[in-house]
């Protein structure tokens, strides 16, 4: 473009999404851009046993200085070219996800599953916005993750949050919250937050998102008893 901007993509959460384009084109996530970044934590939707990740490219040059950097910055073992790190995947998470790949579309159904469940269940709760969907995007359920709206029982929505994820766990729920602290918060990118007010969205959203239980094992026994829990429990603190 006019501004010889290049996009890196972060797709540790979306591996298996897809992106319509107005002409119609389609593409994966972590395709769109020069690289694609990814995670394997367990915790991601395609996932080895601990710590993994990998970079994406279409251009033979960058992967090839990639390649380098990830292994001490050489090419040829005792020559560095570059000055690299440490960052090779070893054997034992490549062979898990060499195999989890053949089923990462099964996987991403399973989960797109168990997300209809929860909107067809959570549909007239209407203490909680759930996840939009888009006609141009598919979504993989990396999380699914609810905003709860104000109650007059709590001066902010963070407290009764946490209240919330106390009455559910006394009743075998598990939930979480998922990056509580938004960039602004953090000291290494106050500078960001040049107004005051502003990114009030993130602050927001920071107090009030809380993430259900998902994953490809889930029951519809399972699904169905956090359902009823939640809803009773939000009928509790009726707004």
């Amino acid at each position: 473009g006019m501004y010889h901007l290049h996009v890196i993509e972060d797709n540790a959460q979306s591996v298996g999404a897809e992106y319509t384009f107005p002409d119609g084109q389609v593409k994966k996530t972590g395709t769109m851009g020069v690289i694609g970044t990814t995670s394997f934590f367990p915790s991601k939707p395609l996932a080895c046993f601990g710590d993994g990740g990998a970079l994406m490219t279409s251009d033979e040059s960058l992967a090839k200085r990639i390649r380098m950097i990830a292994n001490h910055g050489q090419e040829v073992k005792y020559h560095h070219k570059l000055i690299g790190c440490n960052s090779r995947l070893d054997t034992l998470h490549a062979a898990v996800l060499d195999v989890k790949l053949k089923y990462i579309d099964e996987f991403t159904k399973a989960r797109q599953v168990v997300a209809r469940r929860y909107d067809e269940g959570l549909a007239s709760c209407e203490q909680l916005i759930l996840p939009k969907k888009s006609d141009f995007s598919t979504h993989v359920y990396h999380q699914y993750t609810v905003q709860l709206k104000p109650v007059p029982e709590y001066s902010d929505t963070a407290k009764h949050r946490e209240a919330l994820q106390v009455a559910l766990k006394e009743k075998g729920i598990p939930t979480m919250v998922y990056y509580p602290v938004p960039l602004q918060a953090q000291d290494a990118y106050k500078w960001m937050a040049r107004t005051p007010g502003s990114m009030e969205t993130a602050a927001r959203l920071s107090n009030c998102v809380l993430s259900l239980p998902i994953h490809t094992e889930m029951t519809v026994e399972e699904q169905e008893y956090i359902i009823d829990v939640l809803v009773k429990e939000l009928e509790n603190r009726k707004i």
